[in-house]
């Protein structure tokens, strides 16, 4: 049987970037004790104090439903603490969700290098772009 469809379908190739980027960032992520996805939530709430709920889904891309357990898993570790101004959450660091800030920008950076290393700069940052563009065109399907 033929498999070259696999390496012209968009859906398939995707999935196989994602397992392989998700598998790096979780390695460089491990010293932070979070996954990729937690630490960079800590890292908006970090730079934007009170943050809403609403914000943070649509940065991170993910549902508000997601958004709400992340928080709670979050908030359970005592690196994050919401807030009700009338009927908006608010989000907002604590004082442990501060200290871990240079650690996973480290990681953050790690991650950085080592797909760089890899793909190069120049590609590395096309790759980012094309998939940026490619993501908002299917999404306004």
């Amino acid at each position: 049987m033929d498999e070259g469809f696999l390496h012209n379908c968009l859906f398939f190739t995707a999935n196989r970037l994602s397992r392989a980027i998700t598998k790096m960032a979780e390695e460089e992520f491990a010293p932070t004790g979070l996954t990729p996805m937690y630490g960079y939530l800590i890292r908006l709430v970090n730079g934007t104090p009170g943050i809403t709920q609403k914000e943070l889904s649509v940065k991170l891309s993910i549902t508000p439903s997601t958004l709400t357990r992340f928080i709670d898993k979050l908030e359970g570790k005592h690196l994050v603490e919401r807030k009700g101004q009338g009927k908006t959450v608010l989000v907002y660091p604590t004082d442990k969700g501060i200290a871990l800030e240079d650690t996973i920008r480290q990681a953050s950076k790690n991650l950085h290098t080592r797909y760089e290393a890899i793909l190069g700069t120049e590609a590395a940052k096309q790759l980012s772009a094309n998939i940026v563009y490619s993501s908002e065109q299917l999404e306004k399907d």
